[in-house]
């Protein structure tokens, strides 16, 4: 009798380790929830490989660095991304990951296929082009750990910039440190 006792102890202990760093990920991410109707399609049973990494700041009135002055301009151009990341770090999503939002534009996968916002995840980085203005380290952790996220729970065959789907008309995400943050998504 004992020895079944510790058997089933072991097993849930071994399940328990096994699921840690799958349930500590989920329970340390935190993601507001700004769900938007515009910008978007909804969709059933899309395959999802590729995550799209972007930039965006309010060009209008007010605080370029405002979330919800972001989501107003979206508004105003019809486009959406399913998650915006603002400079403290904090993750907000627009659109449910099962749905397509309209953020890559005209653009092409390494592959060859165009659609891309058929197949992809578009994650915004508030920022700016100033030169003197990167993504804060706080983004960079909080996108690090998203894309971790998605990469957990898709096969996700690209994590690629704006600019490198669209180089004739995008230059974004402006600033960042892609390689650094490559390497961050390694580790």
């Amino acid at each position: 009798m004992h020895s079944i006792k510790s058997y089933k102890f072991k097993i849930a202990f071994l399940l328990l380790c096994l699921s840690a760093p799958l349930l500590w990920s989920q329970t340390t991410l935190k993601v507001i929830d700004k769900t938007v109707n515009f910008g978007m399609r909804t969709t059933q049973n899309r395959k999802i490989d590729a995550v799209i990494i972007h930039s965006v700041y309010n060009a209008s009135e007010g605080d370029k660095y405002d979330v919800d002055l972001v989501i107003k301009q979206f508004l105003r151009y019809h486009v959406s991304s399913h998650y915006i990341i603002g400079r403290d770090g904090k993750i907000y999503k627009l659109v449910d990951e099962k749905n397509v939002s309209f953020q890559a534009g005209h653009s092409q996968l390494p592959d060859g296929r165009t659609g891309v916002n058929s197949c992809s995840i578009g994650i915004e980085l508030i920022t700016s082009k100033d030169s003197l203005d990167a993504p804060t380290e706080p983004q960079i952790k909080s996108l690090t750990a998203l894309v971790k996220n998605i990469k957990s729970r898709y096969s996700i065959k690209y994590i690629l910039r704006h600019s490198d789907i669209a180089p004739a008309r995008k230059t974004d995400p402006w600033n960042m440190n892609w390689e650094d943050f490559l390497k961050r998504l390694a580790q």
